[in-house]
């Protein structure tokens, strides 16, 4: 979930972080405690905390259940590496932000059921999905990571260089629009690449869709994250909390977007925060 989200919300989405709430996946003594579509956090000892939006980063109805399936099929499963990474991610302010280890587990699927070689990758973050793809594409496949965010990247950087796979990422610091406007320019670039994944600012969704639908290839995945936004996309907006609003309509649209675009299959998966999957179709 590498979100950059809109610099006039971030204040204000880490302010909700910082509450005693949030970590509740580094505090064994919390558990989630639901109610209608409200959500709040109790401890065993059924002392009453604050809620926050962003307590609980699943789709699952419980901790527990979200639990055994990443310490059933997912961390037994998950390279080395990959825990590396996710671990130096708790310590970042924005911890929040890291690809859910259960997203990656079927992005890592996904690239390999294309055989996919030349990948793109909008929004980086300290790096978990691009590694992810670099250890699972070929030794010469190549992945353009584009994310303006570069003391995030280099954070994870020394993990990357570790695992021997610095010469698959082509790492741009810019914001991605620009990027892709360029490749753009160049023929060549239309059609080439086999899979891009997108987890970056929310209001260029529909933007990056029209790009990324000349760039990858026919047959060729998209993958869109954070598109059920911590489940607010099924409630009435007088339910959904001001902070996640504004990222929420956005997604709203972009839903609504690829629903009706007749050049795509889509299915829209549970993970994590939300992902959806579209495969050009011409």
């Amino acid at each position: 979930m590498a979100t950059l989200i809109g610099a006039h919300n971030f204040a204000a989405l880490k302010a909700v972080y910082e509450r005693p709430s949030l970590r509740w996946i580094l505090q064994p003594k919390m558990q989630l405690a639901f109610s209608g579509r409200k959500m709040t956090l109790q401890s065993k000892s059924s002392d009453e905390v604050e809620g926050s939006p962003f307590d609980h980063k699943g789709l699952l109805q419980s901790r527990e259940l979200y639990q055994y399936v990443l310490e059933t099929s997912v961390y037994p499963r998950e390279p080395a590496p990959l825990k590396e990474i996710r671990a130096i991610t708790e310590n970042h302010p924005y911890f929040f932000m890291g690809t859910s280890p259960d997203s990656g587990q079927l992005i890592a699927m996904l690239l390999d059921m294309l055989n996919a070689k030349n990948t793109i990758e909008l929004g980086v973050f300290t790096g978990y999905s691009l590694l992810l793809t670099a250890l699972t594409i070929p030794d010469d496949g190549k992945i353009l990571a584009i994310d303006p965010n570069l003391e995030s990247y280099e954070m994870g950087l020394p993990i990357i260089q570790k695992a021997c796979v610095e010469h698959k990422i082509d790492f741009k610091h810019s914001p991605a629009l620009p990027v892709l406007d360029k490749l753009l320019e160049d023929d060549d670039n239309k059609s080439s690449f086999d899979f891009a994944f997108v987890d970056a600012d929310k209001s260029n969704y529909g933007n990056y869709h029209e790009r990324l639908m000349q760039l990858v290839k026919v047959g060729g995945l998209i993958v869109y994250d954070n598109t059920l936004w911590y489940g607010s996309v099924g409630m009435p907006e007088e339910s959904v909390d001001k902070l996640i609003r504004p990222e929420r309509s956005y997604l709203l649209e972009l839903n609504k977007s690829l629903a009706a675009d007749t050049r795509i299959q889509i299915s829209q998966v549970p993970l994590g925060d939300g992902m959806t999957i579209c495969r050009r179709l011409f």
